[in-house]
């Protein structure tokens, strides 16, 4: 895989962003307008922590490496007929920011673009532990309580805020775990969200409720005292295959953000996930409208299987749908023929089917960008 070196420091160990002054940005390895800043965080038992703000500009400057999916000169026609509006001087500024899922980072520039054509400023959140987040000295993912990361959102705010001058509407885009962190804050946080386009989100543990009470029970009392011990798992790579063009996937991805393997399971983080899924079982009541998009249909498995090129192969999308309906007063769920786990990373087809669904419904539920001189 291609890098852009320009955008780490040289004593840096390979693999690992580099941190910015506050308020700085600086150019980041999906090139071509993306540019990133450090939101410090403090520090845990391992060491420094910080989230990480990518922004797309795309008059913003140059750098070499270009990333994406081997289909970019598609993406022109995929998401160029959105039909933006773009706000005035002096207007709210409207955003999207997108939160990624487990082992995952944001590589999406198709959907950095598509929201900008349609006249939002886009933005994604690297988590701390995640991907442009990640340190040497980090626990993968690690987290004993998903509200952790609502530090991590505010900072988010609070450096969108400073970046456009005058915010408005904000958007959140989230996949898989992002989706079901996104819910919980959306419910705790009313009307700081306008609006939730939830990819495959994470809502139940695979193999229902039953399995997730069960579990708990079990691994509970080992959070409370070794939050960190490792769960056995078999090491499984057929989802990184389906998305990745190392793979069979059309995807460059960064090897140590999103690598063959996910990150280590451990209990407190297991705990706190079933914890989230436990509160949506339980229903929660976002004020916000939300669209859910998730694959047609399921198929599991530890070896890959083309099959998983259609299909999503990380969670079960028809206990998601159930789940989907509790979470607010106003729920749209779409079933995507033939996408994966990520809806917006699945096949050219599955795409443009995925941006289709979601454009018909903002033209309904998001307003459109304050055109100029109407501020």
């Amino acid at each position: 895989m291609v890098m852009d070196t320009e955008a780490w420091a040289a004593d840096t160990p390979p693999g690992y962003a580099t941190d910015t002054l506050p308020g700085q940005w600086v150019p980041d390895l999906l090139g071509r307008g993306f540019e990133y800043t450090t939101l410090h965080a403090g520090e845990d038992e391992d060491g420094p922590l910080c989230a990480t703000l990518v922004r797309y500009v795309p008059e913003g400057p140059a750098s070499p490496a270009e990333h994406g999916p081997r289909l970019r000169g598609r993406v022109a026609g995929l998401v160029g007929r959105a039909g933006a509006r773009h706000p005035g001087p002096g207007a709210p500024v409207p955003a999207v920011l997108a939160l990624h899922g487990w082992t995952d980072y944001f590589y999406n520039v198709e959907l950095a673009r598509y929201w900008t054509r349609r006249g939002y400023r886009f933005y994604a959140l690297d988590l701390r532990r995640y991907g442009r987040s990640l340190r040497a000295w980090s626990t993968p993912g690690f987290t004993t309580d998903l509200s952790e990361y609502d530090a991590d959102l505010e900072a988010a705010f609070a450096a969108i805020a400073a970046d456009v001058g005058r915010l408005g509407d904000v958007v959140c885009v989230a996949h898989s775990t992002g989706g079901l962190i996104a819910s919980l804050w959306a419910d705790r946080n009313p009307g700081r969200f306008s609006a939730l386009v939830l990819n495959s989100p994470w809502l139940e543990t695979q193999g229902s409720w039953l399995v997730r009470n069960a579990a708990a029970g079990l691994l509970d009392p080992v959070a409370r005292r070794r939050p960190k011990t490792r769960l056995k798992l078999p090491e499984v790579e057929s989802y990184w295959q389906s998305m990745s063009r190392e793979g069979h996937g059309h995807w460059d991805l960064h090897p140590l953000w999103r690598p063959r393997h996910a990150f280590p399971v451990t209990v407190g983080w297991l705990t706190a996930v079933m914890a989230g899924h436990a509160a949506v079982a339980r229903g929660l009541d976002i004020h916000e409208p939300i669209l859910v998009l998730t694959a047609s249909r399921t198929r599991f498995g530890t070896v890959y299987d083309p099959e998983m090129l259609r299909a999503d192969s990380v969670i079960e999308v028809d206990t998601v749908r159930q789940r989907a309906v509790g979470l607010g007063r106003e729920v749209s769920v779409v079933r995507v023929h033939g996408a994966m786990h990520d809806v917006f990373a699945s096949s050219l087809p599955a795409r443009r089917a995925a941006y289709a669904a979601l454009s018909r419904w903002a033209g309904g539920y998001l307003p459109a960008p304050e055109e100029p001189g109407r501020a």
